[in-house]
């Protein structure tokens, strides 16, 4: 087997502070810990709503919950946190805090990256296709349900506007943590298909950039999906949505039994990881592997939720460790694991007062044996 060290990534939520635009567009005091508490079990046995142990809704906006999660992350195995970073255009930047709290205490012992959720935020989905971010809350808020439902634009701009957002990038590039390739800091891409001839003129317009500032450019990584995207020098696999999924008979089967009414969503999370370990074993040389924690996102799409069924931390130990063997022996250092705290998709490694530590516990255990602890 190949003699690398396996580094988890752990995507990263830094949703959890007020901002005023979430409160004049969702309600006052909103952050994903809102639809987490409101969520309700669709059938018999469905767990939900989860709540962290000991009730610890925290506020991103404290540094000592950022310093908390970086410990736990690296007690149990996670290199690094790749946050979600939300550039819309040149005026208006959202929950950029975390980041910036991480990037001002050096001391915060954990890598980061920034993954780009690179699309607009919108509110009316009847009226505009795609990216039905949270559809539970549609009615919820009547104060943005007219005209076309954006509520932040994606613009790239000009190369003005592109070089103020790397000018803004660069002090998170500069710092030791910021995880790079081959000196190149690493960044990732949700979406590529939206203005792409600008958006690849605006990468390499960064890579000239960064070569400026001493680096070797920019190791840029797109969400691999097979429809509407661009490949760029590096993919990532993101699951679930992008590991196509398969219906679990039994399950939808009974559903249809007892009634339910949600839109045949519910999924096997063993016939996930199947199609994931599958997926992985054929996948390029500069394709980073992911493997899925658990996943419910019943919080923010109530009766169309997307529920993979069957998810224990047994089960996610003996898959998560065939996952990084792959890795492994494909010579990539790099596997992401969603999430640390996506718990408005259920999809979080953070403790809750069901499994505990668990899941935290059966990813340490698999990151120990690949890496011969």
């Amino acid at each position: 087997m190949n003699d690398i060290t396996i580094k988890i990534i752990a995507n990263y939520l830094p949703q959890y502070h007020r901002i005023p635009e979430n409160d004049k567009w969702w309600g006052e005091g909103y952050t994903d810990w809102v639809a987490t508490k409101n969520a309700k079990p669709l059938f018999e046995g469905h767990r939900q709503p989860r709540n962290p142990l000991k009730d610890n809704y925290y506020d991103l906006s404290n540094v000592e919950t950022i310093r908390w999660q970086a410990e736990l992350a690296r007690k149990y195995g996670v290199y690094g946190f790749g946050i979600y970073h939300y550039w819309f255009n040149s005026d208006l930047q959202l929950l950029q805090k975390p980041a910036e709290l991480l990037l001002l205490n050096k001391d915060i012992d954990i890598n980061f990256m920034f993954i780009w959720d690179n699309s607009s935020w919108k509110r009316s989905w009847s009226n505009v296709a795609g990216n039905d971010w949270s559809p539970k809350y549609e009615n919820n808020n009547r104060n943005y349900n007219k005209g076309n439902g954006i509520l932040a634009k994606l613009e790239y701009g000009n190369r003005e506007d592109w070089e103020k957002h790397f000018n803004c990038l660069l002090q998170f590039f500069k710092d030791d943590r910021y995880i790079k390739i081959d000196n190149k800091p690493l960044m990732g891409f949700f979406g590529t298909f939206y203005d792409r001839a600008n958006f690849l003129k605006m990468l390499e317009f960064w890579d000239k950039l960064a070569a400026q500032y001493g680096f070797s450019g920019i190791a840029c990584m797109n969400k691999k999906t097979g429809r509407f995207w661009t490949n760029l020098e590096y993919q990532f696999m993101y699951l679930p949505t992008d590991n196509v999924s398969f219906y679990d008979g039994v399950i939808s089967r009974a559903k249809k039994c007892i009634g339910l009414k949600i839109k045949d969503k519910i999924y096997s999370y063993d016939i996930l990881w199947e199609k994931t370990l599958k997926n992985a074993i054929s996948s390029g040389r500069n394709t980073f592997l992911s493997g899925v924690v658990q996943y419910d996102d019943t919080p923010r799409r109530g009766e169309n939720a997307m529920i993979y069924k069957g998810s224990t931390p047994q089960k996610f130990q003996k898959y998560f460790t065939e996952l990084l063997k792959i890795s492994k022996q494909q010579g990539k250092e790099y596997v992401f694991c969603p999430a640390w705290n996506e718990w408005g998709e259920g999809m979080y490694l953070e403790p809750d007062t069901v499994d505990g530590y668990a899941y935290l516990e059966a990813l340490k255990a698999a990151v120990d044996e690949v890496n011969g602890k």
